[in-house]
C-alpha cells in the first residue's frame, strides 16, 4: 500500500505519460468514459436504494433483524465474487505467453479481459432490476438482490484496474477522485428520480423499479461502445507476475497485506448507508416522505469534496486524508447518538459528515491498493481489499440487525461507534509511518516475483 505518502511514487511504466512541466495534468479518456457508465449505472442503482429501505419495512413489514440480514446480504453478496472478478480479469488472453503477455510480447492485449468481465457485472446488475418487479415475498427478493450484488462484485475491481492502469501513480487519487465524483452525480439524480416517480405515483414502488430498469440498460450499452478494451498508451510489462498466482501470494505483499487488514476491521465497524438513512429518519423524527432524498445530502458533499480531498491524498498524504474520513463518520455517529433537537439540522450535519466520509475514503483506497500491486495483478489485489472491506460491513450489518432486535437502535448504534474508535487508532497505527510499505512501481512486483519482500524491512 500504502496510505502513506504517495508524493514519493515512482512512475509508472503502464500509465499514461507524465504532463509537460507547465501543462494542467488531463484524465485520461477510459477514465471520463467509465466515469460516464458509472454515472448511468448509479442513477438506476441508487434509485432502487433510495425506496428499498422503505419499501421492506412499510410494503413488506419486514422486521429489523429481517432488515439487518437482507441488508447484510445487499452489501456482503459481492464478498464470494470480487476476487474471481479480479482473478479473471488478470489472466492473461488466449495464446499469451507464460508471463501473462500477449503475442505481440506486450501485456496490453490482457487489458481487454477487464473491459470484458467489468461488461459482464454490469449486464448481470441490470438484468436485476426488472426481476424486482417479480419479487413479492422476502427470500425472492433477497436472491435478486444477491445476484444484484454479484454483478457489482465482478465489476468493480476490473473497472478501477482499468482507472489505475490508464493514470501514473502520482495522479491516481485524483483520477479516482474524478470517477468517484461521476459515479456520485449519479448517486444524486437517482433518488432524485426515485422521489419524483413516487410523488407522481404514491407508494408506487415498481414503477420506481421499472424506471431503473430501463437506465441500467443505457449504463450497458455506454460501457461496450465507449470504454476502450485497454487504456491509451500502455507500455510493455516487464517481470509480470504469473497469471494463476494464488491469493496467498497476494498477502504476502506487505502494503497489500496491510491494507486489506485495515479494510475489513473498519468495515466492520461502518454501517451500511441504509441503516444510516434509517437511524436518521427514526432518531430525528423526520418525515417519512422525504426518505428517499436523504442519499441526496450523502452524494452532493460526495460530489463536491471527492475531486479536492483526492488531490489533497496525492499531495499530502493518503493516509492522513483516510483517516480523516472515519473521524468525520464517527462525528455522524455521534450526532445520531445525541438526537438533538429539530430535526433538519442535525440530519444535514449527518449527511454531510458521511458524504466527507465517502469522499475521503473510497478513491483514496483504491489508489492506494494501485500502488501496492504489479500492474499485472491489479484487478485481483483491487478485489481482494474490496473483498475484505464488504466482508467486514457485511459483519457489521448481521450484527446491528441483531443489535436493534435485541437492544434497540440506541445501543446498536453505540456499540459501532465504539468499535469505530478502536478500528480508526489500530488502523492509524498500523498505516502510519514505517506501518507500510512504500508504493510498488508499475514495472515490478512490490515484493518480487518469487514473494520476498525487495529488503529486510519488507520495504520496495
Amino acid at each position: 500500500m500504502y496510505l502513506a505518502d504517495s508524493r514519493h511514487a515512482p512512475a509508472s511504466d503502464d500509465a499514461a505519460p507524465a504532463p509537460r512541466p507547465g501543462r494542467p495534468a488531463r484524465i485520461a479518456a477510459t477514465v471520463l468514459a467509465l466515469g460516464t457508465v458509472s454515472l448511468v449505472t448509479d442513477v438506476s442503482s441508487e434509485m432502487v436504494t433510495a425506496v428499498l429501505p422503505l419499501y421492506l419495512v412499510t410494503a413488506l413489514h419486514v422486521s429489523p433483524l429481517g432488515f439487518g440480514v437482507l441488508d447484510g446480504v445487499y452489501n456482503g453478496a459481492t464478498v464470494v465474487v470480487r476476487l474471481l472478478g479480479g482473478l479473471l480479469a488478470d489472466r492473461p488472453p488466449h495464446g499469451a505467453g507464460p508471463h501473462g503477455a500477449g503475442p505481440d510480447g506486450t501485456g496490453a492485449q490482457g487489458w481487454g479481459r477487464h473491459k470484458a468481465v467489468a461488461a459482464a457485472g454490469y449486464g448481470l446488475s441490470a438484468l436485476c432490476k426488472p426481476a424486482l418487479l417479480l419479487a413479492r415475498t422476502t427470500p425472492v427478493l433477497g436472491l435478486v438482490l444477491a445476484v444484484d450484488r454479484v454483478g457489482k462484485g465482478l465489476r468493480t475491481a476490473p473497472r478501477d484496474a482499468l482507472i489505475s492502469l490508464a493514470t501514473p501513480p502520482e495522479r491516481r487519487a485524483r483520477a479516482f477522485g474524478v470517477h468517484r465524483a461521476m459515479d456520485t452525480a449519479g448517486a444524486l439524480a437517482g433518488p432524485l428520480l426515485a422521489f419524483l416517480v413516487l410523488r407522481a405515483a404514491p407508494g408506487g414502488y415498481h414503477a420506481v423499479f421499472t424506471v431503473s430498469a430501463c437506465v441500467a440498460a443505457l449504463g450497458v450499452l455506454v460501457l461496450v461502445l465507449f470504454v476502450p478494451r485497454h487504456p491509451a498508451g500502455t507500455a510493455p510489462l516487464t517481470a509480470v507476475l504469473p497469471a494463476g498466482r494464488p491469493v496467498a501470494g497476494l498477502l504476502r505483499l506487505p502494503g497489500l497485506r496491510r491494507v486489506t487488514l485495515c479494510a475489513a476491521l473498519l468495515g466492520l465497524a461502518t454501517l451500511s448507508d441504509s441503516f444510516v438513512y434509517l437511524l436518521a429518519q427514526r432518531r430525528l423524527d423526520l418525515p417519512t416522505g422525504w426518505f428517499p432524498l436523504l442519499p441526496l445530502g450523502t452524494a452532493a458533499v460526495y460530489l463536491l469534496l471527492a475531486v479536492p480531498l483526492g488531490a489533497a491524498g496525492d499531495r499530502f498524504g493518503r493516509r492522513r486524508v483516510f483517516v480523516l474520513g472515519h473521524l468525520a463518520l464517527l462525528g455522524g455517529y455521534a450526532v445520531l447518538l445525541l438526537r438533538p433537537a429539530g430535526g433538519a439540522a442535525p440530519a444535514c450535519a449527518v449527511l454531510a459528515l458521511h458524504g466527507l466520509f465517502y469522499a475521503a475514503t473510497d478513491g483514496m483506497l483504491a489508489a492506494a491498493t494501485a500502488s501496492a500491486v504489479h500492474a499485472a495483478q491489479r484487478g485481483a489485489g483491487l478485489a481482494l481489499v474490496g473483498t475484505g472491506q464488504a466482508a467486514g460491513r457485511f459483519g457489521c450489518s448481521l450484527a446491528v440487525g441483531v443489535l436493534w432486535a435485541r437492544w434497540g437502535d440506541g445501543a446498536a448504534l453505540a456499540v459501532v461507534a465504539g468499535a469505530l474508535v478502536g478500528a480508526v487508532v489500530l488502523a492509524a497505527r498500523v498505516l502510519g509511518p514505517g506501518g507500510g510499505a512504500e508504493p510498488a512501481g508499475d514495472g515490478a512486483p512490490a515484493d518480487g516475483c518469487d514473494g520476498a519482500p525487495a529488503d529486510g524491512r519488507g520495504r520496495v
